[in-house]
């Protein structure tokens, strides 16, 4: 089934709505909490993990939920009509940062941050399931998502790149006594909190301002994207039609379905050198490059780099396979990310790594998702049984545990050093040694060779070119 360009334009705007939420939580939700809010870096890590295994475990209940959703929208396109809103409300309550402190402060962040992930899973876990139902064809499922992620890469580019300067903005004309020029100056800012406490406070308020200005804005334009997404779309895959709705006969059969396994084990390990190497680049470029705005121009160039690599993912794929593409993305990519390591502090050699990184494994961003379509019509070839909601809930399930996973290790690993930004000033972060060699551990070698060993797993994923044409013609003939 063919997809017309209005249509994928449409699907992909959906991904550019979550990411302006999902990049807010992934880049910038722990420096939020300990560098603007107060939180301590224990605290804030639990509350991160806390919340993203509350919406892991929601994923296979959205997805059996919708699996079961019958309405004249179709199965998925309902979560994204009614769940848009709920979506943006919770994303500003989560950064509104109120006037609290200590326990108090904790006892407010933990349930908001809970209530976005639990919304967030209800409203993208359909979003996800969508791109498997639009067509069957996987090569066009391939140039599908690469529709996605390229407009995914835009919003990742919007707030990676462009969210500190919109909080400089924001928070200087929020605050009194604080303008754009101070902070969007490293070391002017730096200077000026640690002049007096006072100062400090003034800082934090502005940073507050903006956080909370910037995420209301993105969720307005988020429920008006998702709304997009819900009119241009529509559902064509549909389960058999003797399907029974036996919820064990569901992962009894998913568990048997070895490509959807091979996948999950790379997306635990894949997410949690994502979670390791975004949450540890901006303590990298404040505290190890003494250069905290310099975080900007590295999520902007590498993301740049993302966009323009990911359209050739679809010929890629015709050209060697998504098993053989996806084992030398990880490979490669996992090679130049740990050379951000030996980059040490040459901004040039960061970037250039980076990018070449980012290039690596561009076509694997959205190969993960078609190949897990291509795991939930194995499921239909295979076993007579179709579970696009569960297959893909489930993946993503995994890949959350991932990132709880890389995010508690980041977290107890800093707090063994002595990592405490609640109660050190930058110098004294900075003349730690034991810190600052574990944040450039962090930032290159360690997700470097996470991700390289993902080749591990995809060496046993047993969808290969041959098999896929078998399936596919063996199954439109089934379902004629």
């Amino acid at each position: 089934m063919k997809l017309s360009v209005k249509e994928k334009l449409g699907y992909s705007l959906g991904d550019t709505a979550s990411h302006f939420v999902w990049d807010m939580v992934n880049f910038w939700l722990i420096f939020y909490y300990t560098d603007v809010l107060g939180i301590s870096i224990a605290w804030a890590t639990t509350i991160s993990i806390l919340g993203t295994v509350m919406d892991a475990v929601m994923d296979p209940v959205v997805g059996i939920w919708a699996d079961r959703t019958n309405t004249r929208w179709g199965k998925f396109r309902p979560f994204l009509l009614f769940g848009c809103l709920p979506f943006a409300v919770f994303a500003f309550l989560a950064f509104l940062g109120p006037d609290l402190d200590g326990n108090a402060l904790v006892a407010y962040v933990l349930p908001m941050f809970i209530a976005l992930r639990i919304v967030y899973a209800v409203v993208n876990i359909p979003y996800s399931s969508l791109g498997a139902v639009m067509t069957d064809d996987s090569i066009e499922r391939a140039g599908l998502n690469s529709y996605r992620f390229v407009a995914a890469n835009i919003g990742q580019l919007i707030v990676s790149g462009l969210a500190l300067y919109a909080v400089y903005f924001f928070g200087s004309h929020a605050v009194a006594g604080i303008d754009y020029s101070l902070m969007s100056d490293d070391s002017a800012r730096k200077v000026f909190i640690e002049m007096s406490p006072e100062n400090r406070s003034l800082v934090q308020a502005a940073y507050k301002y903006g956080f909370r200005y910037l995420v209301a804005i993105f969720g307005c334009i988020s429920v008006v994207l998702f709304f997009i997404t819900f009119r241009t779309t529509r559902e064509r895959v549909a389960p058999p039609k003797r399907q029974d709705a036996n919820l064990l006969h569901d992962f009894k059969y998913l568990f048997k379905n070895r490509p959807w396994v091979m996948l999950m084990l790379v997306g635990i390990v894949s997410f949690i050198m994502f979670a390791i190497q975004n949450i540890s680049a901006t303590y990298y470029f404040k505290y190890y490059l003494d250069a905290e705005s310099k975080t900007q121009i590295f999520n902007i160039l590498g993301t740049v780099a993302l966009i323009f690599a990911i359209p050739a993912t679809k010929p890629l794929v015709k050209r060697f396979g998504a098993k053989q593409l996806y084992i030398v993305c990880s490979l490669l990519s996992g090679l130049f990310f740990c050379l951000l390591f030996f980059a040490g502090t040459n901004f040039v050699l960061i970037n250039i790594f980076n990018c070449l990184g980012k290039i690596s494994y561009a076509p694997a961003i959205s190969l993960l998702w078609t190949m897990l379509a291509d795991s939930a019509d194995y499921g239909e070839w295979r076993f007579n049984r179709r579970t696009t909601g569960l297959c893909l809930s489930a993946a993503v399930f995994a890949q959350k545990i991932g990132w709880s996973i890389g995010a508690a290790l980041l977290g107890a690993v800093m707090t063994m050093v002595g990592f405490a930004p609640d109660v050190m000033s930058i110098s004294d972060i900075q003349n730690t040694p034991e810190i600052m060699s574990c944040i450039h551990w962090l930032f290159g070698i360690v997700p470097g060779a996470l991700y390289a060993f993902c080749a591990v797993f995809l060496a046993f994923y047993n969808l290969d070119n041959k098999t896929m044409v078998q399936m596919k013609q063996e199954l439109d003939a089934r379902r004629k």
